[in-house]
């Protein structure tokens, strides 16, 4: 696969149309060019390139490859596109070796709740009105690409490439992982395999013992003026306690569950099993997820909600999603050599185990 040529194309002194706006997604130079791609099939399902660049191989057939010193033209929909790589201009930030120029329909909708969180900065950036709807699916994958490729965002680039904020998403702030499957594990072999990252991980499925509707409630009106007659309101409780009865009582097999971890200080992990047919959209269509999949979520809930949608927490916290983020991993990795299939990202995106 191949990483950024030596010498790129210069940005080109454009601006959008009146109803388009103009983001810049920037990139180290570790990046490949297909990983650009591949994460944009990882949300859009009608991804394409228009233009081929030189040297990658597309997923599926596009009209033609890019003369010497010409970009690439990935199109995500009708109306969105993503030129590139170009050479960096000036201002952004130090090690930036490609841009990506995204064009993409200017929508854009309430401002910014205030005293809200913004951990990704994007209400710092649109302070007037965040971008919705198509705009808005672009900007939140766009933060995504950049996270996991440890780039950056220029948004609302002027004609020169330059933007009134940039932004740098944390990479550090994708913890919780995925793995789908086709192989289903009992609580207890899964409470096993999880036993091998950490010991003090135990099932969750302990419920409240429930002793049916209070007494008398048959009696009592549904609301305040209610005229129904107290024979027809007996027989529609009768009729509503016999199908609760049923339903406790039938036996029916186990479809989902959950284990649950507590880290103290550092909060909780929650592991949480059960069967999906919205898979990501790289898993769709492949021989064992044709019924769907069997998914195994592994999440941390921090302590401090609060902190956690801030755009820089405090250390303490930081720390905290450190330590948690290694053992979410951990989970997910012997998750995955016991039950095999992909594991996926909080983004969606799928993950190597080796890179775990």
């Amino acid at each position: 696969m191949p990483t950024l040529p030596p010498s790129l194309p210069s940005l080109p002194a454009t601006s959008p149309a009146g109803y388009q706006a103009r983001h810049l997604l920037v990139l180290p130079d570790d990046v490949v060019v297909d990983e650009v791609e591949t994460l944009a099939l990882s949300r859009f399902a009608g991804t394409r390139w228009d233009v081929v660049p030189t040297g990658v191989v597309p997923a599926a057939a596009a009209p033609r490859v890019a003369r010497p010193g010409e970009p690439g033209v990935l199109r995500t929909s009708r109306h969105t596109t993503l030129t590139g790589p170009f050479a960096p201009v000036p201002g952004l930030p130090h090690g930036s070796s490609a841009v990506f120029d995204v064009t993409v329909p200017r929508e854009r909708g309430e401002a910014p709740y205030p005293g809200g969180g913004d951990r990704d900065g994007l209400g710092r950036a649109f302070p007037h009105g965040l971008p919705h709807r198509e705009e808005g699916r672009v900007v939140a994958w766009l933060v995504d690409a950049a996270r996991r490729l440890g780039g950056h965002l220029a948004l609302d680039a002027t004609a020169d490439g330059r933007a009134a904020v940039v932004l740098t998403p944390d990479p550090s702030v994708a913890v919780d992982m995925t793995v789908y499957s086709d192989v289903w594990l009992d609580p207890d072999a899964a409470q096993s395999v999880l036993s091998a990252v950490d010991v003090r991980i135990r099932l969750a499925m302990d419920g409240a013992e429930w002793s049916g509707p209070p007494r008398g409630i048959a009696d009592l009106p549904l609301y305040r003026g209610e005229q129904m007659e107290a024979e027809t309101r007996r027989r529609i409780h009768a009729a509503a306690d016999e199908v609760d009865i049923r339903a406790l009582t039938s036996g029916e097999p186990l479809d989902g569950y959950g284990l649950l971890l507590d880290l103290g200080v550092d909060g909780m992990v929650a592991v949480e099993v059960d069967g999906q047919d919205e898979l990501p959209l790289l898993l769709r269509g492949l021989p064992w997820t044709q019924g769907g999949a069997v998914a195994y979520r592994v999440r941390w809930e921090p302590s401090d909600l609060e902190a956690s949608q801030d755009e820089h927490p405090s250390l303490d916290f930081r720390v905290a999603r450190k330590r948690a983020a290694e053992l979410v991993a951990d989970l997910a990795r012997v998750l995955h050599g016991a039950v095999g299939g992909e594991i996926a990202d909080d983004a969606g995106f799928l993950v190597e185990p080796d890179d775990l």
